[in-house]
């Protein structure tokens, strides 16, 4: 099978046609490069008629190096002497300003399959710039690390739309950033309602089917954020990113495998290790471990627990591992305290799209039951996303 080509591959065998003349302010970082590494910055500054004016970063900033949730600023990039406006600082939206003497916005950025990840909200957030100030955008598309097919959790709720939840979609929503460009657009979910002026560059021989980074050929990975070094980062992010939200759990951050682990120092990591492999998860596998976080939560202190493993990423339900390993611990535990803290406790809500899911656990609710108010929806979203999708 011939291996996938991305949105920036296409237009540059086109020759780039589409943006001649143009004045380009382009919303990317690290992971826009194409097949020899080389990056999409490069490739518009040397593109004959095309004149690259401005780059716009989303959180961790245009090139890749700043932590999660620090905010940034603008300024120029030291690199290419470019201008360089932040989109994870004062404003999320595109400016009048920012967009000053531009043709055209393209966007690449490579997403990694979730919903409370913040490329798609960043997406948003420059399509609403788009709109407001009447600026075609151009979206560069990428493969999901998820893949295509599966669906997890249903659409955020009312009242729980922030910035790592911001559109009606699930948690893993199983699409492309340029379908859900496609489907934001038309499904009204701008201010106003009004649409922009939108082209989705689609990826070439990319299929639903496909399952795995390497299933996409020669393909390179880029880190696209410090704590998702590899592809397979994206499926523990996932599998663990939600009860990471809570300070009184430890999933790796701060260690060499962010998303990987699941304890407290006072786990018992051998009792972890039974209790999980005792739900027969699909697709999962686990292993006890202790680790010493260098920062993050319990920074400097022996936690215990499991390492876990995604040993079948077609089959594994990923974000269901976070309700389990909330279970699991408490099946340990009775008497633990798992919510403590407004923040966390917040976060922890808006990551899940509801606050169901906590208050069911509070009230005792199991993980079946916890997974099943998470999946509110998903049938429903499953059908309503069909007539925005790309690939067969």
């Amino acid at each position: 099978m011939p291996r996938v080509r991305t949105g920036i591959e296409a237009l540059a065998s086109g020759g780039f046609r589409s943006l001649q003349g143009q004045k380009v302010g382009l919303v990317t970082n690290p992971t826009g490069v194409l097949p020899d590494l080389s990056s999409t910055v490069e490739a518009l500054r040397r593109a004959p008629g095309v004149r690259l004016r401005a780059l716009f970063g989303p959180e961790h900033g245009v090139r890749g190096d700043v932590p999660a949730g620090e905010m940034i600023g603008s300024g120029r990039d030291s690199a290419t002497g470019l201008p360089v406006y932040s989109l994870y600082g004062s404003t999320k939206v595109p400016t009048a300003g920012m967009l000053r003497g531009l043709d055209v916005l393209v966007f690449d950025l490579q997403d990694i399959g979730t919903r409370s990840y913040t490329y798609l909200s960043t997406l948003g957030c420059v399509m609403e710039g788009a709109s407001r100030h009447k600026i075609p955008l151009v979206v560069l598309d990428r493969p999901n690390p998820l893949g295509l097919r599966r669906i997890e959790g249903g659409p955020t709720r009312p009242g729980f739309f922030s910035f790592i939840s911001k559109y009606p979609v699930p948690f893993r929503h199983g699409m492309t950033l340029g379908e859900l460009a496609r489907m934001i657009n038309r499904r009204g979910w701008l201010p106003g309602g009004r649409p922009c002026e939108l082209t989705v560059i689609p990826c070439e021989n990319l299929m639903r089917s496909l399952v795995g980074w390497e299933a996409l050929g020669d393909m390179p990975w880029v880190p696209t954020s410090p704590h998702i070094p590899r592809p397979e980062s994206a499926l523990f992010y996932a599998a663990t990113g939600i009860v990471g939200e809570l300070s009184t759990l430890s999933i790796g951050i701060g260690f060499p495998l962010p998303f990987e682990l699941a304890g407290a120092p006072d786990i018992g990591a051998d009792s972890l290790a039974r209790e999980m492999g005792r739900r027969n998860l699909p697709g999962f596998a686990f292993r006890p471990m202790s680790w010493e976080p260098y920062y993050a939560a319990y920074r400097g202190k022996r936690c215990g627990g499991v390492q876990v493993y995604v040993t079948d990423p077609a089959a594994a339900p990923l974000s269901r591992l976070n309700f389990e390993i909330l279970d699991a611990l408490r099946a340990l535990q009775p008497g633990r305290s798992f919510f403590v803290g407004k923040e966390p406790i917040r976060m922890f809500d808006l990551s899940c799209g509801t606050d169901q899911i906590r208050r069911a656990f509070q009230a005792g609710a199991k993980a079946p039951q916890l997974w099943q108010l998470f999946s509110e929806g998903t049938s429903a979203f499953e059908q309503a996303r069909k007539p925005y999708l790309l690939y067969p």
